[in-house]
């Protein structure tokens, strides 16, 4: 494959890859994890201003007043009259958040309505159904999963004298608490505000203030809250009990938000909020969180799917660029770059008031890191597969495994004395052979000689060192210390000398001619290691071991193999070995350098 069309491949892949985990992300595969990381991210505990006083329907108010369901509307009617008590501590607005519908005992609906009416700063609550129904699309009709199936409202006397904000509080898809709903239509067009709205903008109407400056929200009037308290946070204690005891002084309710709802685990008004997963929240520490949202107007828009999967798709491909054939510590330093500097950026966005998806971009780029890791990995260890099987074309194996398992230090100039076998094998006449043949006839003639070498060498577990020309260089006992390491050099003579046989018939059948082998075994001390300059080197052996082996080699007649008095002690009464009645003078050995052909291995 060439190069341009590698690269074509590569990024053909990095392209299908990142797309599909963007796929992933848009179809909401990380919706659920993604939520909860960003509720644990985005919602931080603060302190409110102050202005706004809940007042509970708790475990106390029931123990002393009775079951709610017995009380009548009448106490409410008393508790908005205490709060209105002293014109000078009135309270701003006073929110129910109790569903008043339908008329029920005429005496205490009359006393609530008549409460509510005279100190003018009541707000009650509504609430719709929503649900999947029929609508009404140009001539025919379909689904809408958001219809409003019914609506609840203050009973008529009620509603007459006091405004109205619903309490809808809408789970997301996960079960959790942690959008606003600020507003729905009515069929005939009414926009119906949220209870927390209508408090939030009465009490700056109260308070000479300037309008809330509404958020902004999706298209069925959803907006993200940012929670500022957590379940617990906006209690103050106050009991229903204890406002018509009269034991709280009304000083604590002048000008404020005053809510008055469930506040007792019996009455099941809580929910599972982003700001809490564990522990569940009042309905009206809800509303308490959404009013103080809307006097801050400190909000939050959630940035679209569209350009979050974009902005994903394209960290997906720096990532993959980052990670593909880098080092395990430098993937892993830029794996914690781009996962951290997302959260680092999610978290100044949403300061800027930019919702984004926290978890998207981690997940894909840590999927990706690992991917890479394996991957690389994995070609890692195919290309050392391909480099050891080619480079044990050239060199021995034992010499590959060491070099290939060794640290970089086996890559040194340099080399280690030690006790080694040395052999050299010749071909016999093959100069003048080749001197008749065709030259393509003489390569394969040498390599068949060649490869019985290399087999024989192998065979016996020895180095082999290399090939010069016609000639065959081995060692043994290095580079891994071997035992019986002369025995082994001796065998892989013999068998060097028994294989050239097949050859040698083979030759004189066909050409009428024939080579043979002459073969030198020596052993004693040597410097093996990688000799040469940093930028080509061989693994060898040098020392005057390996130069009496080669010398024994040259002189060796064809079909003969010489080995010195050395190697014939080592392996005495393992080996038959005939010593040279006139041996020839060695160049730079003493005479009397004894010499003996080896006859058999036993």
């Amino acid at each position: 494959m060439s190069k341009a069309r590698r690269i074509l491949s590569l990024w053909a892949a990095a392209l299908a890859i990142a797309g599909a985990f963007t796929l992933l992300a848009g179809i909401g595969v990380l919706r659920v994890p993604d939520l909860a990381v960003s509720d644990a991210l985005y919602q931080r505990r603060m302190a409110s201003d102050g202005e706004i006083v809940l007042i509970g329907i708790d475990q106390k108010a029931l123990e002393e007043l009775g079951p709610y369901s017995q009380w009548g509307r009448g106490i409410l009617a008393q508790a908005v009259e205490a709060l209105n008590v002293e014109e000078d501590f009135r309270p701003a607005v006073i929110g129910l958040d109790v569903l008043f519908v339908g008329e029920t005992d005429p005496a205490a609906d009359a006393q609530l309505a008549q409460a509510a009416s005279r100190h003018g700063n009541v707000i009650v609550a509504c609430a719709a159904e929503f649900g999947t129904g029929l609508i009404e699309y140009g001539d025919d009709y379909r689904l809408d999963g958001y219809q409003m199936l019914s609506f609840d409202q203050p009973f008529e006397a009620l509603r007459q004298v006091t405004g109205q904000g619903h309490i809808n509080a809408m789970l997301d898809s996960d079960g959790i608490l942690r959008h606003h709903l600020l507003a729905f239509s009515m069929p005939d067009g009414t926009q119906v505000p949220s209870m927390a709205l209508v408090l939030a903008e009465r009490y700056r109407e109260v308070h000479g203030g300037e309008p809330v400056n509404r958020p902004f929200t999706d298209s069925r009037g959803f907006w993200y809250l940012p929670f500022c308290g957590t379940p617990g946070d906006f209690s103050q204690s106050i009991s229903v009990a204890d406002l018509l005891s009269g034991s709280v002084d009304p000083a604590r309710f002048a000008g404020k938000i005053v809510l008055i709802g469930p506040y007792a685990a019996g009455l099941q008004d809580g929910y599972v909020t982003a700001a809490d997963h564990a522990q569940l929240m009042y309905g009206v520490e809800y509303q308490a969180n959404a009013v103080q949202a809307l006097l801050w107007e400190d909000y939050k828009a959630e940035v679209g799917d569209s350009a979050q999967l974009a902005l994903l798709f394209a960290l997906l491909l720096v990532a993959l660029a980052c990670f593909w054939r880098r080092p395990v510590k430098w993937a892993a330093f830029l794996w914690a770059a781009l996962c951290g500097g997302w959260v680092v950026l999610c978290l100044g966005a949403y300061r800027q008031g930019l919702v984004l998806h926290v978890m998207w971009v981690p997940a894909g780029v840590t999927i990706l890191f690992a991917g890479c890791l394996a991957a690389n990995y994995t070609q890692a260890a195919l290309e050392r597969q391909r480099v050891t099987r080619t480079f044990q074309r050239y060199v021995a194996p034992e010499i590959v495994s060491e070099l290939m398992g060794s640290s970089s230090d086996a890559l040194k100039l340099g080399g280690k004395k030690c006790d080694i076998a040395v052999l050299f094998v010749d071909i016999r006449g093959f100069t003048t052979m080749s001197e008749a043949l065709e030259p393509e006839r003489v390569v394969e003639i040498l390599n068949q000689y060649l490869t019985l070498t290399t087999k024989c060498v192998m065979d016996n577990h020895g180095t082999l060192d290399k090939f010069v020309g016609d000639c065959t260089m081995a060692f043994w006992n290095a580079p891994l210390p071997q035992e019986d390491y002369v025995m082994l050099a001796c065998r892989a003579a013999a068998a060097m000398a028994e294989g050239a046989k097949s050859l040698e018939q083979m030759l004189q059948k066909e050409y009428g001619n024939t080579v043979s082998f002459g073969i030198g075994v020596h052993v004693g001390p040597a410097v093996v290691g990688n000799i040469g300059a940093p930028m080509r080197m061989d693994y060898t052996a040098i020392g005057d071991t390996v130069n009496t082996a080669a010398r024994l080699e040259a002189n060796a007649p064809a079909g003969t193999i010489y080995i010195s008095r050395a190697v014939a002690d080592a392996l005495a009464g393992r080996i038959r070995a005939t010593p040279l009645k006139e041996p020839p003078q060695l160049k730079g050995k003493a005479a009397g350098f004894e010499i003996l052909t080896l006859d058999a291995v036993l």
